[in-house]
């Protein structure tokens, strides 16, 4: 040590340059206040979410928090037509109303320096989510609010309590029960989609499964189906939300993704699972109990036309492992998630001068300390942007920490090209252009329908660069507000006349994935505990042989 005093130095100074622990005291002025924390802890339909939201509109200035763009303006709707003012804050939208002292916004544009009276942090098991995880806590540790009021599943109450524990606030939980119980029903489908029935939900986890579902039931049966999955728009999915709710019309059936899990109230009389598996971007994976649990949940909502909620599966064979989602407890979560702040990163960055972006997060998250309760999100969505921009030189490191948050399909690589593209013109000092044009009429074809999808994306993306990067560098934010409804409305048209097969933007890599692993329903959970006994019985039985 005394032979290499100068490294030992820079060493301990760049391991503090990424110390993580204690988190709580990042916020001083949070810290400074006697915050009152209420959890409503219950399952989905349980009413929690409409009991904080009625004391966020009895307050006279208070924030909601949304996992989504689409509940936020289900807000932001829901309470102007209440009487109450209130502004929309998104990463891709800001509607401010004269004299509103409420804002509905997605998690992630909370500001941490406004006091509110009232705050609601809604789906708050999301501090546990691997990717975005981090926005939660920041809520959850940062908001200078009285009264915070956190709507979510029982799996993170008890680190909340940790939590409360270290910053001081007063804890007070409020658990519910679901207002009408769900039932799994005995009768499976039978593997037949002529079954469906008027108010069925069939949830499948890949695009292309929803528009075989689709085609398939309105070929074989009265049926007319409305689709809704994650790559939509929100004001397509409430177009299409919107459509199966109303009565009077012939679209009485839904397919949908996981997206129907949140953010979304629809008239289900049955939710239908056509599968109990799907791809995680690296292998088809059982999907997870929590997850289950949630999308099952949407049936039945109270107030709906259907209030008794049920659920089954397509097949006979995923039916048991369905049930046992359902009984299970929900996990206890023992991590929450953390992602530095930019001015981590730049205090890090001086320590190890000299060194790319994308190998400044590898070194940071190699010597970051983290305290038990907290983990360091995933960084894959923005190390591959961060390795894309690369090649674009001029570019500081706080505007690359921003570019890489952008909202982009990663596995598109039209829509990286335009984010690659955007980031070029911003590092020249030249006015940012949107430079691309859009279909007149409805798509014809499912590459069409991809390339609206696509488009649509590129779009929301350089609304959200303008919010987060100077006004006058995106000058044509009108122009693309525009486009943006064009596409959401030709989208909604598009889906109406969907008679083709599906396609995917990565065909031939779930190709190969299904080849090689062959594709698998999750097998029973006591299955698979009966499997593993079998298979450490066998070295045993042929020892004594």
């Amino acid at each position: 040590m005394e032979k290499f005093p100068d490294e030992i130095k820079r060493f301990r100074e760049m391991v503090d340059s990424a110390d993580m622990t204690k988190p709580h005291t990042w916020f001083p002025f949070a810290r400074a206040m006697k915050r009152k924390i209420i959890y409503h802890c219950g399952p989905t339909n349980s009413g929690k979410t409409y009991n904080a939201l009625q004391r966020f509109m009895e307050a006279e200035k208070g924030v909601y928090c949304s996992p989504l763009r689409l509940l936020a303006m289900e807000v932001f709707d829901k309470v102007n037509a209440s009487g109450v003012y209130c502004s929309l804050i998104t990463g891709q939208e800001k509607k401010e109303f004269p004299f509103s002292n409420h804002v509905a916004c997605t998690v992630e544009m909370v500001s941490t320096e406004e006091l509110y009276d009232v705050a609601v942090i809604d789906e708050i098991q999301m501090l546990a989510d691997p990717s975005r995880g981090y926005a939660w806590t920041r809520a959850l540790l940062g908001l200078k609010a009285d009264e915070i009021h956190l709507c979510g599943d029982p799996s993170v109450l008890n680190i909340v309590r940790k939590v409360c524990l270290d910053t001081g606030d007063e804890l007070v939980e409020q658990h519910y029960e679901r207002f009408k119980p769900l039932v799994v029903e005995a009768k499976t489908l039978l593997g037949d989609l002529k079954n469906v029935k008027s108010g069925d939900c069939v949830v499948a986890f890949s695009r292309r499964e929803i528009f075989e579902v689709k085609l398939a039931i309105e070929k074989n049966t009265n049926h007319r189906c409305c689709v809704i999955y994650g790559a939509l728009p929100p004001e397509t999915r409430r177009q299409q939300a919107s459509l199966f709710n109303d009565q009077d019309n012939e679209y009485d059936v839904l397919v949908a993704s996981d997206a129907v899990g949140m953010g979304l109230n629809l008239n289900i009389r049955r939710i239908i699972f056509y599968n109990l598996s799907k791809y995680n971007g690296d292998k088809i994976v059982p999907v997870s109990a929590s997850q289950v649990k949630q999308i099952a949940g949407r049936a039945g909502r109270r107030g709906s036309c259907y209030p008794d909620g049920l659920t089954t599966t397509l097949h006979l064979e995923d039916s048991d492992y369905l049930i046992e989602c359902l009984k299970k407890p929900f996990d206890d979560v023992k991590k929450v998630g953390l992602f530095p702040f930019y001015e981590q990163v730049e205090l890090f960055a001086a320590q190890v001068p000299d060194m790319s972006f994308p190998k400044l997060l590898d070194k940071f998250r190699e010597n970051c300390r983290l305290d038990g309760s907290y983990y360091l999100c995933q960084h894959l969505h923005i190390k591959k942007i961060a390795n894309m921009l690369e090649r674009v030189k001029g570019l500081s490191l706080v505007d690359r920490f921003n570019f890489c948050f952008a909202p982009v399909n990663i596995r598109d690589p039209k829509a990286l090209y335009h984010l690659l593209r955007f980031a070029s013109s911003y590092s020249q000092e030249l006015p940012v252009n949107i430079a691309m044009g859009i279909p007149k009429g409805a798509a014809r074809n499912d590459t069409e329908l991809l390339d609206l999808e696509t488009k649509h994306q590129v779009v929301s993306m350089y609304l959200w660069l303008s919010n987060h990067f100077e006004e006058e560098r995106f000058p044509y934010v009108k122009k693309a507000e525009t486009m943006a409804t064009d596409i959401a409305q030709l989208l909604g048209e598009s889906l109406v006349r969907v008679c083709w097969k599906p396609e995917s933007r990565n065909a031939k890599k779930a190709e190969t994935q299904e080849n090689e692993k062959g594709y698998q329903r999750p097998m029973s959970l006591i299955k698979l505990r009966e499997k593993k006994n079998e298979e450490k019985s066998r070295p045993t039985q042929q020892l004594k042989k």
